[in-house]
């Protein structure tokens, strides 16, 4: 077990030995958003195939003796891959039942012979972790004896809005991005004409947005009045004038930033990582470490997981926080983007980097598209990498932390699919790292229908 887990465990449980369930549940933001009314426009309902799958980074977080709940057991030849690393991924429980569109704890709930083993590993004292807390997830707990490794969904729910990141922000006295909360249009229409009074765009956001969903640049009083309008029917036709959203002004920045730490249950504040996050309009791409910060810089970001840390937990939170910061282009570090008290990404990376990185080396977090006319089998994404399959004697290597989702969508459009495929790239530094990628790239490209390559 790393190190990296055995301080989670401790903090958020007292026993670094603690057996973990994990549950993987990336659309819970979906969840939490249920009751509060975002922007105009189709609302997604069920779970995507990909999304879904995503599940499968806890398989490289957890350890031998916790336990990983997914809806489709792990590819044997990638929980081989892993044991060979020295990542012999958790044992997997897979609900017997799946209502259709169902996330895995909803299927959980269905599965009444989940239920009695979940049961079983109460009573032995093991706690269920989730990406976060949702209704759902605190049902589980509340019916299998589990203890939670966090707080109660009521909680996670008020601290993981993007109203909560910007007012906690402004009370704290930390830098923060010029912007506005709103809940209701009238608060919209005034922070509109606010930000584009002095800023050549302004930025909206749900308060339960994620990566790219729910955010809409407005670059123009065109723009604005557009928005306005459709907020304003949508009113007229429910008879409610609440939106929940933030309006920030566009700013200039360097570099997006990434950083966690963990509020332990008894207050205390462990500080994790700092990396450097890598968006394309406002969609997580992955994370890039180190972070190339100044230790002045590192050191304002430190500071800022202490002060907010002790800020949730007098809210009454404890667990896993990450949090969205800025490097601005006036070399300002700006410390909070948004505060998502819960398991992130760059969570799941923590025990594979800690066993394969050297000190001072270089990794890179990616995902890489894949545009397929059939399923891949593991071994076929090994013998497209070829030399760059895993780690040489440099160190230098790339490792798949997540096969799953390759493969998700092949069902549902079995003519042409797109999948990703999950890796860490390790490289003595980044100019060689990046060489990597580039050589990565190329050989995955192979594998895509879209390079016309044969494969």
């Amino acid at each position: 077990m790393s190190s990296y887990l055995r301080m989670m465990k401790k903090a958020v449980t007292g026993d670094p030995d603690t057996v973990f369930v994990f549950l993987c549940n990336f659309e819970v933001e979906r969840d939490w958003a249920e009751n509060y009314i975002g922007l105009p426009g189709p609302q997604v309902s069920g779970t995507d195939e990909t999304v879904q799958r995503m599940e499968e980074l806890g398989a490289l977080l957890g350890a031998e003796s916790d336990f990983l709940l997914v809806q489709n057991p792990l590819d044997s030849s990638f929980r081989d891959y892993a044991a060979a690393l020295g990542l012999t991924p958790p044992t997997e429980l897979v609900p017997e039942k799946r209502p259709e569109g169902a996330g895995t704890a909803a299927a959980v709930l269905s599965s009444p012979q989940l239920l009695a083993r979940l049961r079983e590993l109460g009573e032995g004292g093991a706690y269920l972790i989730p990406m976060g807390t949702s209704p759902e997830v605190q049902k589980i707990a509340e019916e299998t004896g589990l203890r939670l490794a966090g707080a109660g969904a009521d909680i996670a729910e008020k601290v993981n809005s993007k109203i909560y990141s910007r007012r906690v922000t402004e009370e704290l006295g930390l830098r923060s991005i010029a912007g506005r909360c709103c809940e209701n249009i009238g608060e919209l229409a005034d922070a509109l004409d606010w930000g584009l009074a002095d800023s050549p765009a302004v930025i909206v956001k749900e308060a339960y947005g994620v990566s790219g969903r729910g955010l809409i640049v407005i670059d123009s009083p065109k723009k604005a009045d557009r928005l306005l309008r459709m907020v304003r029917r949508r009113a007229a036709q429910s008879g409610s004038d609440r939106i929940d959203v933030v309006v920030e002004r566009f700013l200039a920045k360097k570099a997006d930033l990434n950083y966690q730490f963990v509020i332990g249950r008894d207050g205390s504040v462990h500080f994790d990582f700092v990396k450097q996050a890598l968006t394309e309009n406002g969609v997580h791409k992955g994370h890039l470490m180190p972070a190339g910060l100044t230790p002045q810089h590192s050191a304002e970001i430190e500071q800022a997981a202490h002060t907010i840390g002790a800020r949730l937990f007098a809210d009454g939170f404890f667990g896993v926080v990450g949090v969205d910061a800025i490097l601005g282009a006036d070399d300002l570090i700006y410390p909070v983007l948004e505060i998502n008290a819960r398991l992130n990404m760059s969570s799941y990376q923590g025990s594979v980097i800690e066993l394969l990185a050297p000190s001072g080396s270089a990794v890179l977090a990616k995902h890489y598209p894949l545009r397929l006319d059939r399923p891949l089998a593991f071994e076929d994404i090994r013998t497209a990498l070829g030399p760059y399959d895993g780690l040489d004697e440099d160190a230098t290597g790339l490792v798949i932390n997540c096969f799953g989702t390759v493969n998700a969508q092949a069902h549902v459009s079995p003519a042409g699919f797109d999948g990703r495929l999950y890796t860490l790239l390790f490289a003595p530094d980044k100019e060689r790292l990046l060489q990597l990628d580039t050589a990565a790239t190329e050989r995955l490209a192979c594998l895509s229908t879209k390079e016309g390559a044969s494969r």
